[in-house]
């Protein structure tokens, strides 16, 4: 992923933040003997520091784990197509330069499976305490409750983050202006996305200036 100078995150607090939003992703794994890398979209759990999840047995990320346990989690929001018109710096609308508007957070980490009951059973407490802050599911025991008997079905992932590359693309290098004049098509086009590319349109030029961090910590 490109991240040029004003893209990147202002510091590791903006991510994290975005990052606490944003809970579903892609899990990317290479390929064993030579095959194509294994992508798994998927929930998860992100802490702070570590990232924990868990898949079906049966899910064919696990021979790439084993085989490589580096693994990347990639995920993006708050997209949205910005037509030629918009961004046009000149009288002619149709000279301008498309471009798309994003969020995007990619994690690197170290990749641990996690097989006994007990430990499966800490990750789906802590998953369901995240997913599902207002209850409304049963005891989670690696000996007691209704999923103790499912625990066989599933295998989890503790993810050690190693690196962070994060991005946030929305023209902060250009004017205020110009800016503005975006978000303004963007508030009345107001297609699925656009709310959310213009929310963090207008929160990075309140913050003001450039960014100049590349991603956070680990970029």
């Amino acid at each position: 992923m490109l991240i040029h100078p004003w893209d990147a995150a202002h510091d590791s607090d903006e991510w994290r933040a975005w990052l606490r939003t944003h809970d579903f992703g892609l899990l990317a794994a290479n390929g064993v003997n030579g095959g194509p890398p294994v992508v798994v979209p998927t929930h998860f759990l992100f802490d702070g520091e570590e990232v924990a999840l868990h898949l079906a047995r049966p899910n064919p990320i696990w021979s790439a784990v084993e085989a490589d346990p580096v693994v990347v989690v990639s995920v993006h929001d708050d997209y949205a197509y910005i037509p030629s018109t918009w961004r046009s710096d000149s009288p002619v609308p149709e000279e301008g330069v498309p471009t798309s508007y994003y969020a995007s957070v990619q994690l690197t980490c170290r990749a641990r499976i996690v097989d006994d009951k007990e430990g499966k059973a800490d990750i789906l407490r802590r998953q369901l305490a995240h997913h599902q802050p207002d209850g409304g599911y049963g005891e989670v025991a690696a000996d007691a409750g209704p999923y103790r008997r499912r625990l066989s079905g599933i295998r989890g992932l503790l993810l050690e983050v190693m690196g962070v590359r994060a991005k946030f693309k929305y023209d902060d290098h250009r004017p205020v202006e110009f800016r503005r004049r975006v978000a303004d098509g963007l508030a009345e086009r107001d297609l699925p996305g656009d709310a959310g590319a213009r929310a963090q349109q207008l929160r990075r030029m309140a913050r003001g200036g450039q960014a100049h961090e590349q991603g956070g910590s680990g970029a």
